[in-house]
Formats: structure tokens, sequence, C-alpha cells
């Protein structure tokens, strides 16, 4: 079965054709800073094949010099996308860009040396249904 996927603008939509052998949730510093969060989730495949449905003009790709890290968006919206890795000959996709149910669970934590001190205990935090009233959450 085929995964979709799409910006949060709606201007970019995407199909996968193919199966995902892993999903890692990466904690290092540039996922971290690149997402705005604990760690980046992303679904990876050496097989699968990635087409543009609509809106491939508007992708744009973010190479952070001297490293691996690769960041491809939705120039307009700054969503994340699917990334074709042509010389390492894997495709990337982030987890929360599909538009379907994930069709695996995460394989790893990965990075767990870079993980952010703030990420401690986080079952223990306050959990909400929707966004929070601000006198609610309140540090105990």
């Amino acid at each position: 079965m085929n995964k979709t996927g799409s910006c949060l603008c709606g201007d970019i939509h995407f199909e996968v054709e193919g199966d995902f052998e892993s999903f890692f949730l990466c904690h290092c510093s540039h996922c971290r800073k690149d997402t705005g969060s604990a760690h980046a989730a992303s679904l990876f495949s050496t097989s699968a094949k990635l087409n543009w449905i609509s809106g491939k003009q508007q992708a744009k790709v973010f190479k952070l010099p001297a490293t691996r890290h690769v960041k491809s968006f939705c120039s307009n919206c700054g969503s994340a996308l699917p990334f074709e890795d042509k010389d390492g000959g894997y495709l990337a996709v982030p987890a929360g860009s599909l538009d379907c149910r994930v069709p695996i669970k995460p394989t790893a934590h990965i990075f767990m040396a870079s993980k952010a001190d703030w990420e401690q205990n986080l079952d223990k935090a306050l959990q909400f249904d929707a966004f929070p009233q601000m006198d609610n959450t309140e540090n105990n």
C-alpha cells in the first residue's frame, strides 16, 4: 500500500511506494535544532520510491556543511519533507509528514549521548488532550 503525505500548508503532496526498513528517533543536536523538539522521527528505506504529487518546486533542501545532516522542507510553511539521498541510496521520510498511519513502530532511539538535558522523566510531566489553560501548567 502506498503512503501519502503533505506539508502543513497543503501546497506539497507526495506518495511513497514501498516499505520502510527502519524508523529512528534521532536525538542529535542537529535534529533537535531543525525540529525544535526533543528528537526527529524519521522513516528510512533503501527500496521505496518517492513520487511528488504536487508542489515539488516549493520543496527546498538544506545540507549542513561538513556533516551528513540534511533537511528537506516546504519553502512556504517550513514543514519537514522527504529527502532522497541518491549517493547514499536511501529515502528518509519525516514520520509526521505522512497523512496516513505510520506503518511501523520506532526501531531505535539514536544519538542518545546527545540527548537534551530537559528530556528526563517526560512521563511525569502533566498531560492534556488539548492546549491547556495557562493556569493549569504550573510546575509541581
